[in-house]
């Protein structure tokens, strides 16, 4: 059974604005340090880089010691 759908109520707003800005700022404090973020997008994770480049991420063998 579907629910039809509604709009959001103030506080689910609020909410979503809180995490929109916390992910905002994650993303300039790490491109501001010059490291990558893993991101999702069409279904799949990719690289976000610091210039703002996204790539598809490889699986690469883990280095052995």
């Amino acid at each position: 059974m579907t629910q039809p759908f509604t709009s959001p109520s103030p506080e689910a707003l609020a909410i979503l604005n809180a995490l929109q800005d916390a992910v905002t700022n994650c993303l300039d404090k790490k491109k501001r340090l010059g490291q990558y973020a893993v991101i999702w997008r069409d279904g799949r994770p990719m690289k976000l880089n610091p210039d703002g480049k996204v790539s598809e991420i490889t699986s690469e063998p883990s280095p052995t010691r």
